[in-house]
């Protein structure tokens, strides 16, 4: 008689999405529901486009005041968005810079997911997107294809 054995299987994760380096993407806590984002992975932090930033004081707890453009080359729409500072980081750009940066956390929407991210505050004005998103925002969330772009589609909102 035959001895048949079985296979242990691995639990089946959860199937992550395809996703391009460029991305539609959504910041609903500032009413943004979407703006061009690169999907950087060289990136551990990401960043938001983010001017005339003051740091002020709300129920005795410290808050960044910041406006925002999210359509690229454009000076409208101007976005005003107010958020708690979770951190301040030496952020090192790809030029070699390093800059202090206010880190606000905020939800981050990509296709149908939603979930909350750190952003570093930063004027983006000379960079091609008002929205880089890195790895420590991307983890284990999604597939990334570097040959593709925009996987997910414009927001539906924008569609109509």
């Amino acid at each position: 008689m035959e001895k048949k054995t079985l296979k242990k299987t691995k639990s089946v994760k959860r199937q992550r999405p395809i996703i391009g380096w460029r991305e539609w993407a959504g910041l609903p806590d500032f009413g943004v529901e979407e703006i061009n984002a690169k999907i950087d992975t060289g990136a551990k932090s990401s960043a938001i486009h983010a001017y005339r930033i003051k740091e002020i004081e709300i129920d005795g707890e410290p808050h960044a005041e910041f406006f925002l453009h999210p359509v690229q080359r454009r000076k409208k729409p101007e976005i005003y968005c107010r958020a708690p500072i979770v951190d301040k980081r030496l952020i090192r750009s790809s030029n070699g810079q390093e800059e202090e940066r206010f880190v606000i956390e905020a939800n981050l929407r990509l296709g149908d997911r939603l979930w909350k991210a750190d952003l570093t505050l930063t004027n983006r004005d000379a960079m091609g997107f008002r929205l880089l998103i890195g790895r420590d925002a991307l983890r284990k969330r999604f597939m990334i294809d570097p040959g593709a772009s925009y996987m997910l589609g414009r927001s539906a909102k924008s569609e109509g």
